[in-house]
């Protein structure tokens, strides 16, 4: 018999809810162990990864009533901002805009991401304006000075996405790399976080609709509808969420060779009504086609392999500082897009995960497993994951809690 959203949200509430995170029920499924639809409630999915269609709406007051006619133009640390649409004429504060992908004027290593990560960590952040008069305002503002912060989302969680190789004989430059993309296929980089990614668990949005409650960044969060680009092939959400109540674990900056990115982390409840719903949620890494493009033209397919060829090996890097070099310039945390790396070793709070410090460290101080694929006929080793499973399973695991808690109800639709 199919259940409904309020019978499930009733059995919440009552503290009787079966809930699992989709990397629980694949384990399940692994062990043979597969639930019926009556056994499970709730399943909560989750990603992590690079999203650069990451905005921030902020207003907050820049200086006294009366000391600017309206702002023409804002930065927030070197990072450019965009006034509007409000003119707030002669109050003192601004409504603005901020791209995650923004790149600073004063350092090509940082950006919008790197912005909003130091914002939640209660960083102060200077703001330089001009007026439309011409004149220059400067000043401080702090998270707690926001008055209003929210994530605009415009393109977030896509049902997984490509990996890219370079069979040129020269390196490229993209934001598809940590670092430069070496030529001659000497290396892989993906993104997407598999079978427990949010829309790879729904791909029809039978339960996944606008007004769905979810997890963004840590916070409460809604989706909107389908963000840009969003097909019946390749969907992905647009999402919001208030800025504030985030986490810097689960929003940041992630360095590309073409510049600073954002990467965000997304949970959301799969609800499950009825049987249709248990088949979608019971695919598996293995099942998920994952095509590989030339990074100088993706559209151009060179072959494909699976979800499962990639998400093996270790999640995080080992450390042995008795291999380190003592280099005079560390290649490992010129290329680590977090900035995780430093004398000490990895930041845990930090490191994405991504492998490009033991694909970087000429003495092998770091270690990390992150497999090959066979492509062409040619064995090409994963040199950069662009998404980070360890982050979306922890926020499905919060979102899991929260539900057994009775503190996140489900949405109906």
């Amino acid at each position: 018999m199919d259940k409904t959203i309020s019978s499930i949200n009733e059995r919440i509430l009552d503290g009787e809810a079966v809930v699992l995170t989709a990397a629980e029920l694949k384990e399940m499924v692994l062990e043979g162990d597969v639930p019926s639809h009556e056994d499970v409630d709730v399943v909560t999915t989750g990603t992590c990864g690079v999203m650069s269609g990451t905005a921030a709406v902020m207003h907050f007051r820049v200086s006294e009533p009366g000391s600017f006619r309206k702002a023409a133009s804002v930065h927030l640390n070197g990072v450019p901002a965009y006034p509007g649409p409000c003119p707030n004429e002669n109050l003192g504060s601004v409504d603005l805009f901020l791209y995650g992908t923004g790149h600073s004027i004063h350092d090509p290593d940082y950006g919008g991401g790197f912005l909003l990560g130091d914002i939640l960590r209660g960083a102060a952040v200077k703001v330089t304006l001009r007026s439309s008069d011409g004149d220059l305002i400067e000043s401080e503002i702090s998270v707690d000075e926001l008055e209003t912060a929210r994530i605009i989302g415009t393109r977030m969680a896509f049902r997984n996405y490509t990996a890219l190789v370079n069979p040129s004989g020269k390196p490229v430059k993209s934001i598809f790399n940590a670092v430069e993309m070496p030529g001659g296929w000497g290396g892989l980089s993906f993104s997407g976080c598999g079978d427990i990614n949010p829309l790879e668990n729904d791909p029809s949005m039978e339960t996944i609709k606008p007004g769905t409650a979810v997890l963004l960044n840590g916070a409460a969060g809604l989706v909107l509808g389908e963000g840009t680009r969003s097909s019946p092939m390749k969907p992905n959400l647009m999402l919001s969420g208030d800025l504030k109540e985030m986490s810097p674990k689960y929003i940041g900056g992630f360095r590309t060779a073409a510049g600073p990115e954002v990467f965000n982390t997304v949970a959301v409840p799969i609800p499950v009504t009825g049987e249709r719903v248990l088949e979608n949620l019971l695919v598996m890494n293995s099942d998920i086609k994952l095509p590989v493009a030339d990074i100088r033209d993706r559209s151009r397919i060179l072959g494909e392999i699976t979800y499962g060829d990639v998400w093996v090996g270790d999640e995080r890097p080992s450390y042995s500082p008795e291999r380190c070099g003592d280099c005079l310039r560390c290649t490992v945390a010129m290329s680590c897009p977090t900035h995780a790396i430093s004398p000490e070793g990895v930041d845990a709070e930090k490191c994405f995960g991504c492998g490009m410090c033991a694909s970087s460290c000429p003495h092998g101080a770091y270690e990390m497993e992150t497999g090959d694929v066979v492509i062409a006929e040619r064995r090409v080793p994963v040199i950069c994951r662009q998404s980070d499973r360890v982050r979306a399973n922890e926020l499905s695991v919060r979102l899991k809690e929260m539900i057994e808690a009775g503190e996140f109800l489900l949405r109906g639709f």
